[in-house]
C-alpha cells in the first residue's frame, strides 16, 4: 500500500516514472545497491526521528553515512531519538524497509536533506515499499521531497 502513497506523490510532481521496483528485496542499503547496481553509498537512507515536543523528522542521508550524535544535537538542540517500528509508519505512512520521505502527510514532520548525498551525481532513495527505489539527482530530491534545507548532521566512514 505505501508504494501506492509514494507513486501518487510522485505522480503529482511529474516523476512516477522514474519508479524502479524490484523482483528482489531492497529494504536494506545493500540490498538495495544490489538491487540498482551501484555502490552502497549512494543508496539514500532516510532516517525517522521523534524531537521532545512529539513532531517528527526525516532526514535524507548518504547510505554510508552514519548520524554524528554532536552535530544532531546541535541542529535541533536535543538528542536523537529514532522513531520505534510502531511509529515510522504512523509518522512516514510507510514500512520500515520502504521509508522515504514521498508521501508524508503529518503536518508535524520536518523533512531535511544531508550534505552527504551531494557527493554523488544521483542518489537511490525508496518508493514505499521494500522492492522500490527512484533515482534523482541530490538537489532534485531535495526539491521533490520539499525538505526544509541541506544540513550536515552524520559522520561519514574514514
Amino acid at each position: 500500500m505505501s508504494i501506492e502513497v509514494a507513486r501518487e506523490y510522485l505522480s503529482r510532481k511529474g516523476c512516477a516514472d522514474r519508479i524502479m521496483e524490484f523482483d528482489v528485496s531492497s529494504a536494506t542499503v545493500d540490498l538495495a545497491a544490489a538491487a540498482v547496481g551501484v555502490e552502497p553509498a549512494r543508496i539514500c537512507k532516510t532516517l525517522s526521528f521523534k524531537l521532545k515536543d512529539g513532531s517528527g523528522v526525516l532526514i535524507q542521508v548518504a547510505g554510508d553515512a552514519r548520524v554524528d550524535n554532536k552535530k544532531y544535537k546541535a541542529f535541533f538542540g536535543e538528542k536523537a531519538r529514532m522513531l520505534s517500528p510502531e511509529e515510522v509508519p504512523e509518522y512516514t505512512n510507510h514500512e520500515i524497509g520502504g521509508v522515504c520521505a514521498f508521501g508524508v502527510t503529518r503536518d508535524d514532520v520536518k523533512i531535511y536533506c544531508d550534505e552527504s548525498m551531494k557527493r554523488f551525481k544521483s542518489v537511490f532513495p525508496a518508493c514505499g515499499s521494500s522492492n522500490s527505489a527512484a533515482e534523482f539527482t541530490p538537489d532534485e530530491l531535495f526539491e521533490v521531497s520539499e525538505a526544509l534545507e541541506w544540513i550536515d548532521v552524520v559522520k561519514l566512514p574514514e
